[in-house]
């Protein structure tokens, strides 16, 4: 296999070892109440002390300290708060610490009264900040369950009340900061589901908002290297290295491990030019690594290398750790391991593999849905978004208008209305017409990306059936030879046969049909390698009259054919 059919491999292997990190949330806004921002400060370094003061400020201690918390309680003394601004703070904190100190039931409501289940609720700009807040710790809070849809759903709404309500002018300070982390978020989301162009464009946005309010001294790298990762993952190798090179010049240090996977991804590229230059990097960043996610991270780089490289034993030492260690990784690491037991004519190591990508496909198969309502969601908000800065466009040229027609006579004013009209018609069905062809080709190369999947996920089923059917005709042939040798021991050998084929096929038949005894279900599996009366008998030790009263007997009670059931 040629050096660049691993590369293809590789693609989205080193955004996976960056560590997720916590839910980060900008500081309390301006105007708040002064308890509450010392409440909400508070909370992101210790959410337990943080939630007795506030229950302490609401008057509830008690009423929260029992087993069972009364929520409705709780919520009506909310509503005694002097603000509506400080009601929907200290709301929106009650719902936050009751997520973070493990009463998830109980937060609920107060998520629901802040943002609703069915849409994002019309508020006025002065609460607009807390409730696209409370979008995003919602988001959080289904991104931790694993449900990928709903958080994606509530990040896109808290990016539709941020720029519904605030201009590009208004997004400064900490609302910048907001949307950067807001959009980080979409690109983890996207970038998993191996969605790249809408992680490109949420990495972008999010560089935008980073450089108007960092969310930290690494913001900008971390963002530019999960850029090019979308880039690498797409195979446009020059922006890919763009994008790294530049990751590493706003990086302050190297002691974040995002310097570790920039080197890692670069390898890539050294790779193509000379195998030893990458493997040293590769080497050199797995020695550096802070923890076993991040070495298992580098050995799956190194074992792919060193597999197409020819050095197969060595690729094994790293791979075969991965594989067991590793669920994230485990499926990228079988692949290369199935590869190495077909060439080295392992035939159990080569069905385990073999079973557990068949089982990885079909898990792959079930996310493809979720990645089609992924899909339909950004599309929707890019359509959306694209409205609402037409509408703004609009009203930006309508006051723009005004302030030049209104200085000059009637005459002069209609001349001018009638020409700023036809402008502007042109110019907007230009851009809309631009907008039209940028989201045309988002949308096809989605489809073209939706279509090189299918054909690989159907490329490996094939390859898994033809290994099954394989293992059979093996099988049957091995059974065949133990029956022809005449021994005494025959039948014995012909199970451990079969045991060391598929292994605890004989525990999984005693467990599904209880009421056999030991000599039917040797007469299943017999019957299964197509074994005539005759010689069932002389493996059995029994006359052919008993042996098909046997077979009679069990084709009434099961009517199909078990053995066949419990190894696929």
């Amino acid at each position: 296999m040629q050096r660049t059919g691993f590369i293809g491999l590789l693609i989205g292997l080193a955004f996976m070892v960056a560590c997720t990190s916590k839910p980060q949330v900008p500081e309390p806004v301006e105007g708040s109440n002064p308890e509450l921002s010392a409440i909400d400060s508070l909370m992101w370094q210790q959410p337990d002390s943080a939630l007795v003061m506030l229950l302490e400020y609401l008057s509830c201690r008690d009423a929260m300290i029992a087993s069972s918390i009364d929520t409705m309680d709780t919520m009506r003394r909310i509503q005694c708060v002097s603000t509506t601004f400080n009601t929907h703070y200290a709301q929106l904190l009650t719902s936050e610490l009751l997520f973070k100190n493990d009463y998830a039931l109980q937060a609920v409501a107060y998520f629901d009264s802040l943002c609703g289940r069915d849409g994002v609720h019309t508020v006025s700009s002065t609460v607009a900040f807390l409730d696209a807040r409370a979008h995003y710790i919602n988001g959080a809070g289904y991104y931790e369950q694993g449900d990928l849809v709903n958080a994606c759903t509530e990040y896109l709404n808290t990016l539709r009340i941020m720029e519904s309500h605030f201009g590009e002018n208004e997004l400064v300070g900490h609302k910048a900061r907001f949307m950067a982390l807001t959009y980080n978020r979409l690109v983890e989301i996207f970038s998993a589901q191996f969605m790249q162009e809408p992680a490109i464009y949420c990495g972008k946005q999010a560089l935008v908002y980073n450089e108007i309010a960092p969310t930290s001294p690494y913001g900008s790298s971390k963002i530019l290297y999960r850029i090019g990762k979308q880039y690498d993952k797409l195979n446009v190798t020059d922006s890919a290295s763009y994008y790294y090179d530049l990751a590493l010049e706003y990086l302050p240090d190297r002691n974040d491990m995002v310097y570790r996977d920039i080197i890692t991804s670069q390898a890539l590229f050294e790779y193509k030019k000379d195998s030893i230059i990458a493997l040293d990097s590769v080497r050199s960043m797995a020695a550096q690594a802070i923890d076993e996610t991040e070495r298992l991270a580098r050995y799956l780089f190194l074992g792919i290398i060193y597999h197409y490289s020819g050095q197969d034993d060595t690729a094994k030492a790293y791979l075969e750790p991965v594989f067991e260690k590793d669920p994230s990784r485990a499926a990228l690491a079988a692949r290369v391991l199935h590869e190495i037991a077909i060439k080295e004519g392992d035939t159990i190591k080569y069905n385990a593999y073999a079973q557990f990508l068949l089982e990885d496909a079909f898990v792959n198969a079930e996310n493809q849905a979720r990645v089609s309502k992924l899909n339909n969601l950004f599309q929707t908000y890019l359509q959306e978004k694209q409205e609402i800065a037409s509408l703004r466009e609009r009203k930006k040229a309508v006051r723009t208008t005004l302030v030049v027609v209104l200085p000059f006579v009637v005459v002069l004013a209609a001349v001018v209305v009638i020409l700023m009209r036809r402008r502007n018609k042109i110019r907007m069905a230009a851009r809309e017409a631009e907008a039209q062809r940028r989201l045309s080709e988002v949308s096809q190369r989605l489809s073209e990306a939706s279509q090189r999947r299918d054909e690989a996920e159907r490329e490996l089923q094939t390859k898994v059936e033809q290994a099954a059917q394989h293992t059979r005709e093996i099988l049957q042939q091995r059974v065949t030879d133990i029956y022809q040798s005449n021994g005494k021991d025959r039948l014995q050998r012909i199970l451990e046969a079969v045991d060391d084929t598929y292994p605890q096929v004989g525990e999984k038949l005693k467990e599904e049909y209880p009421e056999l005894s030991e000599t039917e279900r040797n007469i299943l599996l017999l019957n299964f390698f197509h074994f005539r009366i005759k010689e069932e008998a002389d493996l059995l030790g029994l006359s052919e009259n008993t042996v098909g009263k046997y077979r009679s007997n069990l084709g009434k009670t099961l009517g199909k054919d078990p053995i066949s059931d419990l190894i696929e």
